[in-house]
């Protein structure tokens, strides 16, 4: 890891928004591609998925997300857990962001990918008595088609379909259609 980037992930710290969000956009660049270095700070992202701070939850769950592609030893599956409980975060804006960054874990093979499609589902079909119901369908919906464009995985295209047919409220069974345009 080069020191501008190890000095990024030492300002996700810092006290300034500002410059805590711009280390952030700079993290999140560098994870989008593979990398050898997601091992630099696996521990430390892996730790802050349970931090007293939501902030630092989320962004720890959107990192690992992202390092998922670059995780050879599939250390994901250590903090699969974990992370699917950010997406139940008690802060809902915590949440949702684990929840839109989730499906990034099956770019780093079959198994994740399997993993994160069954997640998915669960956590599609457990959602109906929360609050913010549809948001976190459309978010799982929008993730399955993002996943599905990356790999060309018809199963996923499949799964998706299935839960829609599961929601029984027209207006939001024709909202999720049109994710799946």
């Amino acid at each position: 890891m080069d020191q501008a980037l190890w000095e990024a992930f030492e300002r996700l710290e810092h006290e300034d928004k500002q410059i805590r969000y711009q280390a952030f956009l700079d993290v999140m660049a560098a994870a989008e591609e593979e990398n050898t270095w997601s091992y630099d700070v696996w521990d430390r992202c892996a730790q802050d998925l349970t931090h007293r701070d939501p902030h630092r939850r989320a962004t720890a769950a959107q990192i690992l997300c992202r390092l998922a592609k670059s995780d050879p030893e599939e250390r994901i599956f250590a903090v699969f857990s974990d992370l699917y409980d950010v997406t139940r975060d008690p802060k809902f804006v915590t949440a949702r962001h684990a929840l839109q960054s989730f499906w990034r874990i099956g770019l780093g093979g079959t198994r994740q990918k399997e993993a994160v499609v069954e997640a998915l589902e669960y956590r599609f079909r457990e959602c109906i008595f929360e609050k913010n119901d549809t948001l976190i369908r459309s978010d799982i919906l929008e993730g399955l088609k993002m996943l599905f464009d990356e790999t060309g995985d018809a199963a996923i295209k499949a799964k998706a379909l299935e839960l829609m047919d599961i929601e029984d409220r027209e207006k939001y069974q024709k909202k999720y259609m049109n994710i799946w345009k």
